[in-house]
């Protein structure tokens, strides 16, 4: 299964169509969201294009294809717009024998992971900035930002196919793989 992991859209129409735009031409076949899907938060500014609404419009439009765990800036009202689940602290999926947790990382993070065991997968967003870390016990992945990158990153996600992991760019741009 072909996989696309993106975090922090915080409302922004231009980068979300973007993203949808990468989703489909990756062939991707489920589009793991790690929170913050419409509202900026009170330390961000405003990101490009900010338009919640045709955010909501966007991925309502392909809700089937959505797995989401809760951001600190989501909330249930959000949720009431939303028609897939957004309010899940986290998500347990397995790929390629693996198990990977997902989560945005505001509680559980790479300084204070979840009960994981040798060759399990950390992934969450919150930080805007990409990284890959292997650990004795478990490896971090973190897709960086759509909309709001920070430390000179570039609007990215991660795409996993059958054990490669690559860090992209929202152009299709590969800037780094990992294999698992």
């Amino acid at each position: 299964m072909k996989l696309l992991i993106a975090s922090d859209i915080h409302g922004s129409a231009e980068y979300c169509r973007q993203l949808l735009e990468a989703y489909k031409r990756e062939g991707a076949e489920k589009l793991i969201l790690l929170g913050d899907i419409l509202y900026h938060g009170p330390r961000n500014d405003l990101p490009v294009g900010y338009a919640p609404k045709e955010v909501i419009k966007m991925l309502n439009d392909i809700k089937h294809e959505i797995l989401c765990v809760r951001g600190n800036c989501d909330t249930e009202v959000d949720q009431m717009v939303l028609e897939f689940p957004i309010l899940a602290e986290y998500a347990i999926m397995y790929h390629g024998g693996r198990l990977m947790f997902f989560t945005h990382g505001h509680t559980l993070n790479e300084s204070k992971p979840p009960l994981l065991k040798k060759g399990d997968i950390l992934f969450n967003g919150h930080t805007h900035i990409p990284c890959v870390r292997e650990y004795d016990d478990y490896t971090y992945i973190n897709p960086g930002s759509i909309s709001i990158p920070k430390e000179g990153s570039e609007h990215s996600y991660i795409l996993i196919t059958d054990g490669l992991v690559e860090w992209k760019d929202l152009t299709g741009k590969t800037y780094d793989k990992y294999n698992f």
